[in-house]
């Protein structure tokens, strides 16, 4: 029986498709083990939204094979996608794939031999048109379950399009019939990641089912206790569906939403598809259903011709939102893409420091959410990390709760009330013995 270890770059959508390619191992007879264990292959997912792509994967791989010098080492993932030929000369892989081919690579590189050249099938990126179910299994407490792929927008300063092809989605009533898949195994939390998740419904090119009309059906899937959506872009998050969050007893009312910049010259030149005054109404509309709902913001500093006054406009902008966190990234340039020919290049240097200002600023807004949320009652979910004998666990509005460790509580629900923030910025907690009704 060969063995195949996984490791996973980047976000969330591509752990949910690392786990049901190692499903698909595994019903070949394969056996998965740890990155650690010797493995006879290797598959690393790729990411090329993150810096230093290159670099990242060339780390991986080197460090496979210190582990493993004679394994099989397969790339799969955006970078492979987009730059296949300069990943299969990287010393030690054997076998790159494009976003077409990685659901059939055990078909592909049947037997996993090596031969004297690198293996690359990668398509062009239209070829890359099918919906592939996929939902991460055993990696951790919650699942992260894939109901779309691909993206139709043209942001000047992403290559997902590029990478993952055209915008398209699972069908209502297979996505249904994987949440009470995932509910057999115990997970009582999904998280519904996309691409563009918002733009759920497109099959073939047609819009044939929405986003709302998904949320509508999954509340019933009753053996789940918790839904969250992973990201959801604004213009794409109607009232109907904060309304609908706000009633659901599943669905957590929590929500992350890019917002790139608060400068609405800059929106328009990334070619966002609204300007900050529907952002700041999406807020104010969050706020009103549910007033102790977690905000999350995706912002871009340094973007080529963010001035001075661009940026503060946009820290001014975030700093009078009521939101939660902030996911902060520097510019960085990407090929094929419209922005690296723009006007106004931002040094390394200011797009740094930047950065750091609304790293600074994101700390404060994430403590004062959960100072504003102190003596509140709340049911929290544990997970299964232990560090220093304690544990922790995210409320319905993702306020992270550290206990002592306790195996009992793993994966298991408490009601507990809200006490502190102690020095690492984690919630301390006490519990209420309060009954809590099982479906």
């Amino acid at each position: 029986m060969k063995t195949v270890a996984f490791y996973t770059l980047g976000c969330k959508l591509n752990y949910s498709e690392t786990s049901t390619i190692g499903r698909l191992f595994q019903e070949r007879g394969f056996q998965k083990v740890e990155f650690t264990d010797t493995p006879d292959i290797y598959v690393i997912n790729t990411c090329s939204v993150t810096d230093n792509a290159d670099k990242k994967c060339r780390k991986i791989v080197k460090e496979a094979l210190k582990h493993s010098p004679n394994a099989f080492i397969t790339i799969v993932g955006c970078y492979a996608q987009l730059k296949p030929k300069e990943i299969s000369e990287i010393p030690g892989v054997d076998a790159v794939l494009g976003a077409a081919e990685k659901f059939q690579l055990v078909d592909i590189l049947d037997g996993f031999e090596k031969k004297e050249k690198p293996q690359v099938h990668a398509s062009a990126i239209s070829e890359a048109n099918t919906f592939h179910n996929s939902y991460s299994f055993g990696d951790r407490t919650r699942t992260f379950l894939k109901v779309q792929d691909g993206c139709d927008y043209s942001c000047t300063f992403c290559t997902i399009p590029l990478a993952r092809g055209n915008s398209r989605s699972d069908t209502i009533a297979n996505v249904v019939r994987s949440a009470h898949e995932i509910a057999e195994s115990g997970v009582k939390e999904i998280v519904l990641t996309g691409v563009n998740t918002g733009d759920f419904g497109l099959q073939e090119g047609k819009r044939v089912e929405t986003f709302y009309e998904l949320v509508q059906e999954l509340d019933n899937v009753t053996p789940i206790n918790r839904f969250r959506i992973s990201s959801i872009e604004p213009n794409l998050l109607s009232n109907e569906i904060i309304e609908f969050v706000a009633k659901s007893q599943r669905f957590m009312p929590h929500f992350h939403v890019p917002l790139q910049s608060g400068s609405n010259k800059i929106l328009k030149l990334m070619r966002r598809r609204y300007l900050r005054e529907l952002y700041a109404d999406r807020v104010a509309s969050i706020k009103s259903h549910m007033p102790h709902c977690c905000i999350g913001v995706d912002v871009i500093v340094g973007f080529p011709g963010e001035t001075e006054e661009d940026f503060l406009e946009t820290y001014n902008f975030l700093n009078a939102l009521d939101v939660s966190y902030l996911h902060v990234f520097p510019y960085s340039e990407r090929e094929n893409t419209m922005a690296p020919g723009m006007a106004g290049k931002v040094s390394i240097k200011d797009r740094n420091r930047r950065a750091d200002m609304l790293r600074i600023l994101s700390e404060k807004k994430k403590r004062y959410f959960y100072e504003q949320n102190i003596g509140r009652e709340f049911t929290v979910l544990f997970e299964d990390d232990v560090k220093d004998g304690q544990m922790e666990g995210w409320t319905e509005n993702y306020v992270r709760v550290v206990a002592k460790y306790d195996p009992v509580l793993v994966n298991e629900t408490k009601h507990v009330r809200l006490t502190a923030v102690n020095a690492e910025g984690l919630m301390e907690a006490e519990e209420t013995y309060v009954e809590v009704l099982k479906h």
